[in-house]
């Protein structure tokens, strides 16, 4: 944490300059900033809030290793055997590759990541370790919250919800699931566990749901209602979710309105199949972007740029005008900031955590993606001009 003025910065949504102070790490009224204290003259560049990666598997990628040719079977078992078959080849999850993602992401403006990490009886709790010894390496420039996921299963995947168990004990932070259905084959029991954990624990719910059509939205009908019934409104994040992208709009409507009632929020990755983004914003959804996988065996794509993922989430929706563009990039600040539980933004009492970018708007940096010329965490500069300080 620390203490800095920022003069002559243009807020996101504001027309003219003003100067923002930034006290203990949070944004405090500008007219009490002390004699003497850090100074940045932004000199008119517009300030947004600090991107959130809300969905990212960062234990997984192999940023500033070799080049490994995918060769992963079909589906997503085939994706997942792959990636655990593949491991010891690529030296993977390393400490050292996590660093070097985690910096490109910081460098591109994310200070802060929800990520998922693998737990399962192949590795056990190594990927634990090797995102906490990564984000202690950069000493408060990111921070970084974990979620308990069973990559190979939950239920199929003997030993596993034991791990995983152990993992929250030792401060994991939040519990994860995978396809109840179409994965586990057992809705009930996988359920049953995901979120007997989270009561365990008192920790929040993070499932990934790939499954499609009906049997995607009777899923999306269970998550809610154990949401409801153990009263984690506000804690529990659908992942992916595409089932709801496709579905007919009387059922997008229904399930819309029940996210909107229980707050259940959404992560997305900004798939081919993109979410009903302006319905659930008109209905209050909190929805959060990731770069899902970077650079890993599931997929030679993704830089860890927040920006470059609004941009493909804007491209997705077939956003065009500006105001429908903004929405993309409020997935990858304010949304991520809900499903994370901070508080971004520009009034005192906000999380300090703001990127600078030379461009005209909102909608122009997303669209022309400029170099980060300021990234700040907590009130202290940690990037300036794409380097890191």
């Amino acid at each position: 944490m620390a203490d800095l003025l920022l003069r002559n910065a243009r807020p996101w949504g504001a027309d003219t300059t003003t100067d923002l102070y930034i006290r203990d790490g949070v944004v405090a009224p500008p007219d009490e900033a002390p004699e003497g204290v850090a100074t940045e003259d932004l000199g008119g560049k517009l300030l947004l809030p600090g991107f959130v990666d809300a969905h990212a598997h960062v234990d997984k990628t192999m940023w500033g290793g070799p080049w490994l040719p995918h060769t992963s079977g079909p589906g997503l078992m085939g994706k997942i055997m792959g990636g655990v078959e593949r491991r010891a080849e690529a030296g993977i999850p390393s400490a050292d590759y996590i660093t070097a993602l985690l910096t490109n992401m910081i460098v591109s403006g994310t200070t802060h990541v929800r990520s998922h990490v693998d737990i399962d009886p192949y590795q056990g709790l190594a990927a634990v370790a090797a995102v906490r010894e990564a984000v202690e390496r950069l000493d408060g420039r990111i921070t970084m919250e974990t979620v308990a996921f069973p990559q190979t299963g939950l239920l199929i995947s003997p030993g596993t919800a034991e791990l995983m168990d152990q993992g929250l004990a030792e401060g994991v932070d939040l519990v994860g699931g995978i396809d109840p259905a179409g994965l586990e084959n057992d809705p009930v029991r996988h359920l049953d566990t995901v979120f007997g954990l989270a009561e365990k624990h008192g920790v929040g719910v993070d499932i990934h749901l790939h499954d499609r059509g009906d049997m995607g939205i009777w899923q999306y009908k269970l998550i809610l209602e154990r949401t409801r019934a153990l009263g984690l409104g506000g804690k529990v994040t659908i992942s992916h979710g595409y089932c709801l992208g496709e579905a007919a709009p009387a059922v997008q409507d229904q399930i819309i309105a029940q996210l909107a009632e229980t707050g259940v929020g959404l992560a997305t990755v900004a798939p081919s199949i993109s979410l009903p983004l302006v319905k659930l914003r008109e209905a209050g959804v909190p929805v959060g972007a990731g770069n899902d996988g970077v650079r890993d065996l599931w997929s030679p794509y993704g830089t860890g740029d927040m920006l470059e993922r609004a941009l493909f989430l804007a491209q997705r929706a077939g956003f065009v005008r500006d105001e429908e563009i903004e929405i993309a990039l409020e997935a990858a600040t304010y949304g991520g900031a809900r499903l994370t539980g901070r508080s971004h933004g520009f009034a005192p009492g906000d999380t300090g955590d703001f990127v600078a970018v030379d461009t005209r708007n909102a909608a122009e940096a997303v669209c022309v993606r400029p170099v980060r010329s300021l990234v700040i965490k907590g009130g202290r500069i940690v990037a300036r001009e794409g380097e890191l300080v």
